[in-house]
């Protein structure tokens, strides 16, 4: 009777986790899919894509760096065997990524560039494989395909789109960032904290930045002009704050909680949503309509996160068969 009682303990807060995963990851997507909205209006008055990012970053490092530092107290011994993880992070998942993104939209579509920066879910399942042997299951491959599938229809790549090659370059680099985020961020036995890893990713990321923009990498302007969004006019600060706080700061929070809960592999199909997200938040601030593929496209991304997450559990359940 104990045995069963623990046993339904153990799956009740395993259910429990992976509600509290799923919540916080499609709070994650829907604060990063806001950021392609908001960041093309200041592109239209005169930013460019590095300022625009370095803001963002540096905004979100000033509001999460007090939370990060007193999640620390007490275990900062963790700091120099977590350094290169932190750097890592830093570069690849919070400054790479970005600036990948950004630099692969002025060569291309966003569409296409989304498409592409989205295959990272897929190398994320193709490096546990080929790294910790964690093969895929039919499932996982069936929801993979549902969510390929999908993310064509939702970005509206079946009437054809022009590709260039520096702009696929760049874009690819995206995918790396991004497959890194969501791998460093599952670094659950780290014993770094969410918040710290958090915290110390948007510093670096910032910083890398900002030296960029000092030796004359990355070109920086800004401009003063309202922006215009959703038929009403701003001031271009409030588009900047959003960008700083919800985008970032909020996203990258509730991101790395939502990996640490479903695991790298889930997150990261989870975070297709962001897509989803990003088409709807065009609709409203940018009035651009998706139509009914696009919707199409969304149900068949959600149903293929449903098959990731149930052939991981088929998976799970084969290893501790086979233990």
């Amino acid at each position: 009777m104990s045995t069963m009682t623990r046993d339904d303990a153990g799956a009740s807060t395993g259910a429990s986790r992976t509600v509290g995963g799923l919540a916080l990851a499609l709070v994650s997507a829907l604060t990063f899919g806001l950021s392609g909205a908001l960041a093309r209006g200041l592109l239209d008055t005169g930013w460019t894509p590095g300022s625009v990012v370095l803001v963002r970053i540096s905004v979100a490092a000033v509001l999460v760096a007090p939370f990060g530092a007193y999640a620390m107290r007490g275990r900062w011994d963790a700091v120099r065997p977590n350094l290169a993880l932190v750097l890592t992070y830093g570069l690849l998942a919070v400054a790479g990524a970005q600036f990948c993104y950004f630099s692969a939209v002025g060569h291309m579509q966003v569409g296409p560039a989304l498409l592409i920066e989205y295959t990272a879910p897929a190398a994320v399942v193709v490096w546990l494989w080929v790294r910790k042997g964690e093969r895929p299951g039919p499932l996982t491959l069936a929801g993979a395909g549902l969510a390929a599938l999908g993310l064509v229809l939702v970005l509206d790549l079946l009437s054809g789109a022009g590709l260039s090659v520096p702009g696929v370059l760049w874009a690819l680099g995206a995918m790396v960032g991004a497959a890194a985020y969501f791998l460093i961020s599952a670094h659950e036995d780290s014993g770094l904290p969410a918040l710290a890893l958090a915290a110390g990713g948007l510093i670096v990321g910032g910083a890398s930045l900002g030296l960029l923009g000092l030796v004359g990498v990355l070109p920086m302007s800004s401009s003063t002009q309202d922006v215009t969004m959703a038929g009403s006019s701003y001031a271009w600060w409030v588009p900047l704050a959003l960008l700083g706080v919800v985008t970032a700061a909020i996203a990258y929070v509730t991101g790395i909680f939502a990996i640490r809960r479903l695991g790298s592999r889930v997150a990261s199909f989870v975070a297709l949503i962001e897509v989803v997200a990003g088409v709807l938040w065009a609709w409203l601030l940018l009035e651009e309509l998706p139509n009914g593929l696009q919707l199409l496209g969304g149900l068949l991304i959600l149903a293929g996160v449903v098959g990731v997450k149930l052939g991981e559990r088929d998976v799970a359940d084969g290893l501790l068969v086979h233990e």
